[in-house]
C-alpha cells in the first residue's frame, strides 16, 4: 500500500503516523522530544522515529514510503528546509529536509510549521472543510494561526504568517517573550489563564481546565479571569478579521477544549465588537490532536502531487 510518513514536533512530544492516500491513519506512535538532553539529541530522535516509521512501512505493505511530511515549531523556511529558530527546542538553522530525506534513503520530505500544518488538516479535511477563506487559531502554551486560502496554507513572505499571538491587545501589558508588552498570548493562552486562575485562587498548580470548570460551577473569581481572557481573545480575533476578512474562525488547542465555556461567550463578545466587517462563523476544530499528523501527511502528499511532471 502506497503511504508516507507524517511527523508532527511538538515542544515536549512528538506524535507520528503513515498515512494513506486517502487520509486514513494506518499506523499512529507517539514518544517524547527528550528535549532536556539538547537540541542535538532532539534531531537524533526525530530521524530516529522517521527510520522506524520508514522500516515498519516497508516491513507491514512491502514498500518504502514515498514521502515524509514534518511539522515543527518556531520559526521555518519552507523553501530551504530549514527549522531557523525554536526556543522551546532550543535549536538554530537546522537543515531538517536534507538530515531527514538523507536518513530515509533519498524519500522527499516536505517541512512545514506546527501549526499551520494543523491548519492545513483542518481547513481540507476538518472543521474548514469546503470552507474558501478561514483563519485556524491554537490556543495552547502560546497562540498562532494559521491562514487557509482555497485549500491551502499562506506561508507569508518570511515564513512567519499567522502570529496572531503576538498581536498587541493591551498596550503596557504583560511582557512577552517576544520583546513587546501585552501581547494575545500573554493574556488568552491556556497557560496564561491557568496562570491567572492559579494567582486568583491561591493554587500554584491550578490550570485553564480548573478555571473553566469554575467558571461552570459559579466561582465569580474563576468568572473574572475567564471574561478578561475572553475580552482580550475577541480583540485579536476582531483585528484578524479585520485584515483578513475570513469566513470562518477554527479554534483549536487546549483552551478549546473548554467547549461552550468558551464559544458562547467568545462568539458573544467578537459580535459586540463587530462594526463594519462581516461577522465569521466561529467554529471548534474537529481533528484534535491528530491536526497535526493529519496535516503533515498532506504536506507530503502535496509534496508528492507538485513533482508529478506530464
Amino acid at each position: 500500500m502506497k503511504h508516507v510518513i507524517a511527523l508532527d514536533v511538538g515542544g515536549t512530544g512528538m506524535k507520528a503516523a503513515l498515512v494513506a492516500a486517502d487520509g486514513e491513519l494506518l499506523h499512529e506512535d507517539r514518544r517524547p522530544t527528550g528535549r532536556e538532553a539538547g537540541p542535538d539529541a532532539v534531531i537524533a530522535r526525530i530521524l530516529d522515529f522517521a527510520d522506524e516509521l520508514r522500516a515498519l512501512g516497508e516491513q507491514r505493505y512491502g514498500v518504502t514510503a514515498a514521502a515524509a511530511g514534518v511539522g515543527v515549531p518556531g520559526v521555518i523556511d519552507e523553501a530551504r528546509g530549514i527549522a531557523v529558530f525554536a526556543a522551546n527546542l532550543g535549536w538554530r538553522d537546522v537543515p531538517l529536509r536534507a538530515l531527514l530525506s538523507q536518513r530515509l534513503a533519498g524519500v522527499p520530505v516536505a517541512l512545514g510549521h506546527d501549526v499551520r500544518t494543523g491548519g492545513l488538516a483542518e481547513g481540507r479535511i476538518g472543521a474548514g472543510n469546503g470552507t474558501g477563506r478561514f483563519l485556524y487559531v491554537a490556543l495552547g502554551t502560546g497562540i498562532a494561526g494559521a491562514i487557509g486560502i482555497d485549500g491551502r496554507i499562506e506561508p507569508g513572505a518570511h515564513g512567519s504568517s499567522g502570529e496572531i499571538g503576538h498581536i498587541v491587545v493591551r498596550p503596557g501589558g504583560p511582557a512577552c517573550g517576544c520583546g513587546q508588552s501585552g501581547c494575545l498570548e500573554r493574556l488568552a493562552s491556556a497557560s496564561a489563564v491557568g496562570g491567572a486562575w492559579a494567582a486568583a485562587c491561591g493554587d500554584p498548580a491550578a490550570d485553564a481546565a480548573d478555571c473553566a470548570k469554575a467558571v461552570r460551577s459559579g466561582d465569580p473569581r474563576a468568572l473574572a479571569v475567564w471574561t478578561d481572557a475572553v475580552g482580550a481573545l475577541a480583540d485579536g480575533l476582531v483585528t484578524a478579521v479585520t485584515l483578513l476578512d475570513p469566513e470562518m474562525l477554527i479554534i483549536g488547542g487546549g483552551l478549546a477544549e473548554a467547549g461552550e465555556t468558551l464559544f458562547a461567550p467568545l462568539r458573544t463578545a467578537v459580535a459586540d465588537r463587530i462594526t463594519f466587517q462581516r461577522l465569521p462563523s466561529i467554529v471548534p476544530a474537529a481533528l484534535g490532536d491528530t491536526a497535526g499528523c493529519l496535516g503533515a501527511g498532506l504536506l507530503a502528499w502535496d509534496l508528492l502531487s507538485t513533482e508529478v511532471t506530464p
